[in-house]
């Protein structure tokens, strides 16, 4: 049976304490043939709920005297955490419509709306496949980069974030290296009123720390030794936008502070500047570390980090949601292949086996470099670290079980070549595809290096999908 949406039947229980919101909502939602019930107190609607039947949707007011909004929305999680509730909220109060997130709201919507704001919301809860626990979603988020999930734990994740996308607050994305935290601060920026502004990234752990601060804040002439113009910073250039700061542990606390600043009163100057910049700046953190030891080791201010914590999201690790492997090993797999525009390899149940089986350390980005070798030599290895510290292969009993003999890469290839490719891809890879650094590794000039990325045909992977 379809869910019901706004054009299709629902059984609604509406809870406000204002008489004439009552009478609003249901004569617009019985206008449009849904059954409605009305309570006006939390206290009968945990009585109504308790009593039965199973209603398709609870509105549920967020400040009503007694029993509020979150005290009501806490009980009924209890009673059946399946029910879904929308909170009717003011806009303004992010603190409570954040907590209404954590505590399973499936959706929010501000007064005052109209038909056409309750409709989006019947959609999203009821009607949007993407908000259901099951199924594999397969998103296009521009510029390269996808959204893929099939485990319950990523719908459940990615209903989160478009919720808090709503809330102008700052998120702060965790969770270990390779899990995707780009890809959400993406979705949020998408979702948010902000998409049709800029989205940048600025990585703290890829810049110098003495260049990061005019990174994000921009310089005036003079500012330093070379600085013969003005360049304004990442806040300066996003600003109505979203700014994702990656690896947010690594910037030094002196320049934390400044961002503390930047947060409380969205306002900074030039390097070498002394008028104020007033800016619109969206926050999106990101790290890998362990938060608890870097506050007390001060490496990462306990002041920012409340600051920077309007909300999390955790992002488990593939190892945890190995539901999401098949969907990415496709998806990815096609990506790949019309990239470098060599054959698509066959996903047996042998390789998916071996896929499922190991645990990943690196998460999506492993599995992506993985494929990349995969394809590049056309045949399929067992997944994991392929060379020792020579980078030659290693020998590793029944690897070659796993394998799937491909059309680019002649079988009859030598052991050697084989062995000096995969040593280039590891090299590669080690060094985010920066070639002077991988020839430096392998220990050879910067022109063999090339010769062997054009003779290997690697240099149609040099550039890494998001």
């Amino acid at each position: 049976m379809p869910s019901p949406t706004l054009e299709s039947p629902a059984q609604v229980v509406v809870v406000d304490d204002e008489p004439a919101m009552l009478r609003y909502l249901r004569a617009l939602l019985e206008s449009e043939g849904h059954g409605v019930e009305t309570a006006g107190s939390g206290f009968d609607a945990l009585q109504r709920i308790k009593q039965g039947p199973k209603p398709d949707l609870i509105l549920l007011d967020m400040l009503m005297p007694g029993l509020d909004g979150l005290q009501t929305l806490q009980q009924i999680r209890q009673l059946d955490s399946t029910l879904k509730v929308v909170m009717l909220s003011c806009v303004t109060d992010s603190r409570r419509v954040v907590q209404a997130i954590r505590l399973g709201a499936a959706d929010y919507i501000a007064k005052p709306f109209g038909r056409d704001d309750l409709k989006g919301v019947f959609q999203a809860v009821l009607g949007n496949p993407s908000q259901r626990c099951s199924g594999e979603v397969i998103e296009d988020l521009g510029n390269g980069t996808f959204f893929v999930a099939a485990s319950p734990v990523m719908h459940r994740l990615r209903a989160q974030a478009e919720l808090v996308a709503k809330v102008d607050i700052p998120v702060l994305l965790l969770g270990e290296t390779g899990t995707g935290k780009e890809v959400f601060a993406q979705l949020i920026h998408r979702a948010s009123p902000r998409a049709a502004g800029p989205f940048l990234k600025v990585n703290c752990a890829a810049v110098p720390a003495d260049l990061l601060e005019s990174e994000l804040f921009g310089y005036e002439p003079g500012a330093f030794t070379g600085a013969t113009q003005m360049k304004p910073g990442k806040f300066e250039l996003c600003n109505k936008g979203t700014i994702l700061l990656d690896e947010i542990g690594e910037m030094s606390p002196a320049l934390q502070a400044k961002l503390l600043h930047v947060l409380q009163d969205q306002q900074f100057s030039r390097l070498g500047g002394r008028s104020v910049i007033q800016t619109d700046v969206r926050v999106v953190a990101a790290t890998n570390i362990d938060i608890a030891q870097a506050i007390a080791s001060k490496t990462l201010r306990e002041d920012l980090y409340y600051r920077l914590n309007g909300f999390s999201l955790r992002l488990p690790p593939l190892r945890e949601r190995k539901a999401d492997i098949g969907a990415l090993l496709r998806h990815l797999m096609s990506s790949l292949a019309e990239r470098c525009a060599c054959p698509v390899l066959p996903i047996t149940n042998a390789v998916l086996d071996a896929c499922m089986n190991y645990p990943w350390p690196g998460n999506v980005r492993e599995l992506e470099n993985f494929l990349k070798r995969c394809l590049v030599l056309q045949e399929f290895s067992a997944p994991g670290p392929q060379h020792g510290q020579n980078g030659h292969d290693r020998a590793r009993p029944g690897a070659g079980a796993n394998r799937v003999p491909g059309g680019l890469k002649s079988l009859a290839r030598s052991v050697r070549q084989e062995s000096e490719s995969q040593a280039i891809l590891r090299a590669l890879e080690e060094t985010n595809w920066n070639r002077k650094q991988a020839a430096l590794r392998l220990k050879i000039s910067y022109k063999a290096l090339l010769y062997k990325i054009r003779e290997y045909q690697i240099e149609q992977l040099m550039t890494p999908i998001s």
